[in-house]
């Protein structure tokens, strides 16, 4: 089979190649150094860029003493990452392929014929109590009240979000590739590690600051100081966390791109993409995202409609079956069998709650700025509904965490520790999201509780790895479901039981006990 033809001025002699392959050999060695055992896990992506740039370099010199060599290649046709990450693909939700057949609809409407009769149910039984008809909204604007102070503090963070990391990223890759150009040319000396550390320290240090200070305290600071009701905490923390993580996955992603490429062909991302970023819905960030041809005005509609629906749902399931539960339940005496019927009592509510956030959030509020701004990867979520492990669920419920927590902790861990470390990544992770988890629900709620914490660790963790197998057919996914509704019951009873005892009971010992011991264990009469 003759040879495809090579372009006129491409053809390397024996000795260029030779050099090309020792600069290589140069280049990862670099890489080594200055990552360890990291740089083994690298692909031959981040390899290619440092060769290419002391190969451009040499290729220059080889030029000025009159010899030939190939053309320097275009570092901008580089687009791979350092890392193979997550692949962005147009596709459509999946809940939103599933409600074009006509059966799947059908339970939509269920659930929409319910919320009508909760609101129903709701006049009849104010009309009987009081006479007259009323739509109380009283808790929804208790939930969230004082939005201008929720506002303020989310402006602040993200003028800050916006700007410092930018920024501080911008001077760093410039200062750091000046260093390393300077560390390429003095070939004949020790190599100067002192410099481009020293660089990386001088800018890590405000970024880490930004982040445990400006992104970490400070909104904690506005949730205590104005003592925001619980919705507008929960809006404060959850943009406080979705910022972080957002910041972390830009540096992380574009620190690897801007290394050991040479000073004037550094190409920093724009302002205009990294806003574009912290607007979209993913938390793993690129450059470029597959983007729908136009929006549908009529579709971000829809789903604007459905949180409003999905909001007033949750009111009414707490006003109607919740509230009458709990908030005389510190008057009665208080056994174990009047807990264990609370929890059992607390199954529906607490799974239709469950199913109310995953449609609002996850579904509908994704989509809704998916659409708006043309991002075509809509795959939020995964058929979590047909998991036969806890391991498949944890993967497939929410698909936007898992694959931060899977590239930023995973194999960012197995990228720093041996692969026979895999068991203590997976730990890494269960930890990291559990204390997240509780760290949410402590600052909306006012009060330390870990329910929700030892469920994860100890039951979501333990069943992972004692049925992360391929578990397959119907009475797995049972026993999924039958798992899921007994802890939807357990968080719900045990926090509401909380909830009324911070409301009803004095402190009984000194602040830190009564921040340790849950309240609701001193407070009840037991019978």
């Amino acid at each position: 089979m003759a040879e495809p033809a090579v372009p006129h001025g491409s053809v390397c002699s024996r000795s260029e190649t030779n050099n090309t392959v020792s600069f290589r050999s140069r280049a990862e060695q670099r890489l080594k150094e200055e990552f360890g055992s990291q740089s083994v896990h690298q692909p031959d992506c981040f390899l290619l860029q440092s060769a290419t740039v002391i190969d451009n370099k040499t290729s220059k010199d080889m030029h000025l003493n009159g010899k030939t060599s190939a053309p320097s290649r275009d570092l901008s046709k580089v687009k791979a990452p350092l890392q193979k990450g997550k692949n962005f693909q147009a596709r459509e939700s999946l809940l939103d392929q599933l409600l074009e057949v006509n059966h799947i609809q059908t339970i939509q409407h269920m659930f929409v014929a319910l919320l009508i009769l909760f609101v129903v149910s709701t006049l009849i039984v104010d009309y009987i109590d009081q006479g007259r008809l009323v739509l109380d909204f009283e808790l929804l604007s208790f939930a969230f009240g004082k939005l201008q102070w929720v506002l303020t503090t989310w402006l602040a963070m993200f003028v800050g979000t916006l700007f410092v990391p930018y920024y501080l990223l911008s001077y760093w890759t410039r200062n750091y590739q000046t260093a390393i150009h300077h560390q390429l040319n003095n070939t004949g000396a020790k190599p100067l590690l002192l410099a481009p550390l020293g660089i990386t320290l001088l800018y890590a240090v405000p970024y880490l600051a930004f982040q445990l200070i400006g992104l970490g305290m400070f909104p904690l600071y506005f949730v205590v100081k104005f003592d925001l009701p619980p919705a507008s905490r929960f809006i404060v923390i959850i943009e406080q966390i979705r910022f972080m993580m957002k910041t972390h996955s830009f540096v992380r992603e574009n620190i690897p791109k801007c290394m050991y490429i040479e000073d004037s062909q550094v190409v920093i991302p724009s302002l205009s993409q990294y806003l574009y970023f912290l607007f979209c819905p993913t938390l793993i960030y690129r450059d470029t995202y597959p983007r729908t041809p136009k929006i549908r005005w009529t579709y971000v509609g829809i789903k604007f409609s459905q949180v409003l629906g999905c909001l007033f749902y949750t009111y009414y399931v707490f006003t109607r079956l919740c509230i009458p539960m709990y908030k005389n339940i510190y008057n009665e005496p208080f056994t174990i069998k009047v807990l264990v019927l609370n929890i059992f009592h607390s199954i529906l509510p607490g799974i239709l709650i469950f199913f109310l956030a995953f449609f609002s959030f996850l579904h509908c509020w994704l989509n809704m700025f998916a659409e708006m701004l043309r991002f075509a990867d809509r795959m939020f979520y995964e058929d979590w509904w047909n998991c036969t492990s806890f391991a498949q669920y944890f993967r497939k419920w929410n698909v936007v965490v898992h694959d931060w927590l899977f590239y930023y902790v995973y194999r960012d861990f197995l990228g720093v520790f041996p692969r026979r470390f895999r068991v203590a990544a997976t730990l890494s992770v269960f930890l990291l999201s559990a204390v997240i988890h509780e760290y949410i629900l402590t600052v909306c709620f006012g009060f330390f509780y870990p329910v929700l914490f030892f469920l994860f660790i100890c039951f979501g963790m333990v069943l992972k790895f004692l049925l992360d197998g391929e578990n397959k057919g119907p009475v797995y996914n049972i026993m999924m479901w039958a798992k899921l509704f007994l802890g939807q019951g357990v968080l719900l009873s045990l926090y509401s039981q909380e909830w009324y005892a911070q409301i009803h009971c004095p402190p009984t010992q000194g602040v830190l006990w009564d921040i340790v011991v849950p309240r609701s264990w001193s407070c009840y009469q037991w019978g």
